[in-house]
C-alpha cells in the first residue's frame, strides 16, 4: 500500500489498542456507532454508559483526555445548529429562564448532541490510534471495493506532494506583490488554484503511465500478512458488545 504517511490525528504510544490490526479496530468503532445511532433519543442512561466506554477505552489507549477534547471541536457547527431546534420547534413548549422551548426541539438537540459527540470521539480514538496507512490496509482487509482504498492510497500518496507545490505557488505569488487582504488579488489566487489542478491532473498522468508500463493491471498488490487472531477479534469485540448490553438493558428496564 505504499510507505508510511504520518497523519496529525495520530498518536505514536504503545497501547493494546494501538496493537490491535486495523481491521478490528475499524469494525468495533463501526459496530459501536451503528448501536449509538439506533438507541432511542430519550435513553438517557444509555448514553450516559456509552460515554464511560469512550473514557475506558481511552484510558487503555492513553490518548489525552485535553487532546481528545480540543480536536472534539470539529462538530460544534452541528451543535450550533442543535441549540436552534428548541426554539424553531413546533408542538409541545416549556418555559425556562423565560424562554419558551420546544420539548420536541430539546429531545432533537440532544440526540444530534449525544450521538454526534459519541460518533466523533470515537472516530478520533481509532485515528488516533491508527495510521493513515493502516486504516487504508484495514480497509482493504475488511473487503472494502478496492477502487476506493486505491484512490485513498493514491491521494495520501500524493497529498503532502500536493501540499508542497501550493506553498511554493504561494511564496511565488507574495514575491511577486500578491497580498491576500485585498479583494483584487483573488485572480491570482483563482489562477493558481487551476494551474495546481493542471499539474495534479499532470502528474496522475505520467504516475499511471509509469504504472502501466511496469505491469499494472486495475489492482494494487495485496499487503501479505495482517490477519487478526481470535483473540485480537475477541478484544475488539468488547466494545460493541458493552454498549449492545448497556443498549438492551436501557430499553428493557
Amino acid at each position: 500500500m505504499g510507505a508510511g504517511h504520518a497523519h496529525p490525528l495520530h498518536l505514536d504510544h504503545d497501547s493494546l489498542v494501538h496493537r490491535l490490526p486495523p481491521q478490528v479496530k475499524i469494525a468495533a468503532v463501526l459496530l459501536y456507532t451503528i448501536i449509538v445511532v439506533v438507541t432511542p433519543r430519550d435513553e438517557f442512561l444509555a448514553f450516559a454508559g456509552y460515554a464511560l466506554l469512550i473514557v475506558v477505552v481511552t484510558a487503555i489507549a492513553r490518548v489525552p483526555a485535553g487532546w481528545l477534547a480540543k480536536r472534539a471541536t470539529i462538530e460544534l457547527p452541528f451543535v450550533l445548529l442543535a441549540v436552534a431546534l428548541p426554539f424553531a420547534g413546533h408542538g409541545e413548549r416549556v418555559t425556562w429562564l423565560g424562554m419558551s422551548l420546544s420539548v420536541d426541539g430539546l429531545y432533537g438537540a440532544w440526540n444530534i448532541f449525544a450521538k454526534g459527540t459519541l460518533g466523533v470521539l470515537a472516530s478520533l480514538l481509532l485515528a488516533a490510534t491508527t495510521t493513515a496507512r493502516d486504516l487504508l490496509l484495514g480497509l482493504d482487509r475488511l473487503r472494502c471495493p478496492r477502487v476506493f482504498t486505491q484512490i485513498a492510497t493514491f491521494m495520501l500518496r500524493y497529498m503532502d506532494i500536493l501540499a508542497e507545490d501550493a506553498r511554493r505557488m504561494r511564496v511565488a505569488r507574495l514575491s511577486r506583490g500578491y497580498d491576500p487582504r485585498f479583494l483584487w488579488q483573488v485572480k491570482a489566487f483563482a489562477v493558481s488554484v487551476g494551474a495546481l489542478f493542471l499539474r495534479a491532473f499532470e502528474r496522475g498522468e505520467r504516475v499511471y503511465l509509469a504504472m502501466l508500463s511496469r505491469g499494472y493491471t486495475g489492482r494494487l498488490p495485496a499487503a501479505e500478512g495482517g490477519g487478526a487472531t481470535t483473540a485480537q477479534w475477541a478484544t475488539s469485540a468488547a466494545l460493541p458488545i458493552a454498549a449492545a448490553c448497556i443498549g438492551v438493558a436501557a430499553v428493557l428496564r
